[in-house]
């Protein structure tokens, strides 16, 4: 062993001095090869050779030691009201005609949510004022119940906070943004707070408040807080600054309030336009909206996670008790059949149940067959209803309207309704208008992405004696009205500009629509009938004088009789032409035959209908 490390070493320093005899030559070798000083001019440089670079410096890569560490201390919470404080798009105010409206827009659904809930007929007052160039005043009165002083600077200087984002209830309002991100985007742009005086009885004083939102930390800031006076024995008024634009279109102030209007005809609108007059739109109706009650969730709408976090929160103390009380349409004997279907039993002890057997439960849930939400959580507009908004604001002959039952999509229960409103003083060369409500509130953006307007495209419009081109409205004289109830409207943003496109959905707006397309193309049937047994009747009359007197001329009759006999026979042929209509503008049928209580048919001379005294204000019968 000892010999055998000798020769390694021996080895070893014989390949050193090799290697360095080796460099040696090379080094005495590049000198002989180098010209010398004096005796020879460089050699000359290569035309097609580059200019020699400057050496680089190296930038060596820093070790991670502190740089984690930096990073981390810069890391902090993003507060929501910051967030869309750099993001206001999207919730509706990316440019400044859609600021105004969407400011007005929050105002008015927070007053008509608040009058229905307290049973209160709707007052709007609402007024625009323009202070400079692009400045302008909002202010929205309403004679609602009022707001509890020590809520007021948290419901308008505080984003995500509210009262419906955790009931399953129909209301306008969802997530507790709208009203708090209209006076931010005040606050943006102008610098003022937000204004609001409120009054709940007769009995207390109204409280005013000028309110602004500290966006780093998502809370309000009260500027000043005092006692006011106030013109109503109940109500609250509301008063926000911001630069905005004000125009007239189918996107602005102007049409989102004539369709609130259409769509809440027991709410009284006084507009104050910039510039313009007053515009009143009057009640149509006093008949309230049926009051919602809010609702469980339903099974078929919850998601793994969210089982787990409710199984984590309940009360409860056995999963049977958990399933029917935390649910809607679960009882006792359904819970057992889902317990025993995942393997458990009612009896198990909810706190013992790990994430294997929670998922155990979500399959069971799924594979059970339960019954539909209960949907008197729901507000439909009804067909009724329906025609008297259309009849307010489209002057037209003909209008249906269409209501299906109540469906369920992730298990939320939703209702759609429908209406049409045909020829009268509709442009008969454009195509057919389309508007669109969510819980009672008008649509006005991003239609081509609504799953309505999907659904009225898909509807086969020729179907109903309409003309329509490939993925297109029908073009006709006429405006298409949707409105869809729910607990929760799936929109596609924050905004709340269109609906999300579920199957579901888009299926029940088709329905709806060809039920309001089959009563249209009975009317025009009807109609062409009606035209053409008249012509005809023309026609009878026109040569009945010319037939009396060849008769005459063959045989001895009476003519006077004669005449009258042959009119008869021409009026008895041509029946259609005298066609009458009733009260409520369809055909007057014979008794046992069935007529639709949500047509209605205008009259073309009086440009008004025989309508009933419970669909429109009372009328005296006629004598």
């Amino acid at each position: 062993m000892a010999a055998k490390r000798a020769a390694r070493r021996k080895g070893a320093s014989r390949s050193k001095t090799q290697t360095a005899s080796s460099g040696q030559l090379e080094l005495a070798l590049s000198a002989q090869s180098a010209p010398k000083a004096g005796k020879s001019s460089p050699p000359a440089p290569d035309p097609s050779s580059k200019p020699a670079q400057p050496a680089r410096k190296v930038r060596r890569a820093k070790g991670p030691r502190g740089i984690a560490e930096q990073m981390a201390a810069q890391q902090r919470e993003i507060s929501v009201s910051e967030f869309f404080a750099k993001n206001r798009h999207l919730l509706g105010f990316d440019n400044k005609n859609k600021a105004l409206l969407t400011t007005i827009k929050e105002a008015v659904d927070n007053s008509l949510d608040a009058c229905e809930e307290a049973e209160i007929l709707p007052d709007l007052h609402i007024r625009v004022e323009q202070v400079d160039q692009e400045r302008f005043r909002v202010t929205v009165l309403d004679n609602g119940p009022g707001i509890v002083k020590g809520q007021i600077p948290n419901i308008f200087g505080k984003l995500l906070y509210g009262s419906k984002f955790h009931r399953l209830k129909m209301s306008r309002g969802q997530q507790g943004i709208g009203i708090s991100a209209a006076g931010m985007y005040g606050l943006l742009t102008t610098g003022k707070p937000i204004q609001i005086t409120s009054r709940t009885s007769p009995a207390k004083d109204a409280h005013h408040y000028e309110v602004q939102i500290d966006t780093h930390k998502n809370r309000p800031d009260v500027i000043k807080d005092e006692t006011a006076q106030f013109p109503l024995e109940h109500g609250t008024k509301v008063v926000i600054e911001l630069i905005a634009s004000y125009g007239r279109g189918r996107q602005s102030v102007d049409e989102y309030l004539r369709q609130t209007a259409i769509a809440n005809p027991h709410a009284q609108i006084v507009y104050h336009a910039p510039g313009r007059e007053t515009v009143r739109f009057e009640r149509s109706s006093d008949v309230l909206p049926e009051p919602t009650r809010a609702i469980k969730p339903h099974p078929y709408g919850i998601e793994l996670g969210a089982l787990l976090k409710m199984i984590k929160d309940t009360k409860s103390r056995h999963l049977g008790g958990f399933l029917s009380s935390e649910f809607s349409r679960v009882s006792s004997v359904t819970a057992a059949r889902i317990a025993e279907r995942a393997g458990l039993t009612a009896r198990t002890w909810i706190g013992a149940i790990n994430g294997r057997e929670a998922e155990a439960i979500y399959n069971a849930i799924q594979q059970t067959r339960l019954m539909a939400p209960p949907t008197n959580c729901l507000a439909p507009i009804g067909g009724r209803q329906i025609l008297a908004g259309l009849l307010r604001g489209v002057k037209a002959e003909f209008f249906a309207a269409g209501v299906r039952p109540p469906a369920v999509y992730r298990g939320n229960p939703f209702q759609i309704e429908a209406g049409i409103a045909y020829g009268g003083d509709l442009p008969a060369d454009q195509p057919a208008r389309l508007i669109r409500f969510a819980n009672r509130v008008p649509l006005l953006y991003q239609q081509s992405h609504c799953a309505v307007f999907k659904s009225a495209v898909d509807v086969n419009w020729r179907a109903y004696k309409l003309q329509q081109s490939r993925d297109a409205l029908p073009a006709a004289p006429m405006v298409i009205m949707v409105h869809m109830a729910s607990v929760w409207v799936p929109f596609t943003s924050e905004s709340k500009e269109a609906i999300a496109d579920y199957d579901e959905i888009r299926k029940e707006i088709k329905l709806a629509l060809q039920d309001c397309g089959r009563k249209l193309a009975a009317y025009i049937n009807r109609r062409r009938r009606v035209q053409y047994q008249g012509k005809r009747r023309e026609v009878f009359d026109r040569y009945i004088g010319e037939l009396v007197e060849a008769v005459a001329t063959i045989k001895r009759i009476n003519r006077e009789q004669f005449g009258r006999d042959l009119r008869a026979i021409a009026r008895t042929v041509t029946a259609q032409a005298d066609a009458e209509f009733d009260q409520d503008g369809h055909a007057v049928v014979p008794a046992g035959s069935n007529g639709d209580e949500h047509t209605l048919v205008i009259d073309a001379e009086t440009g008004q209908p025989e309508t009933p005294p419970t669909l429109f204000e009372q009328r005296r019968p006629k004598k």
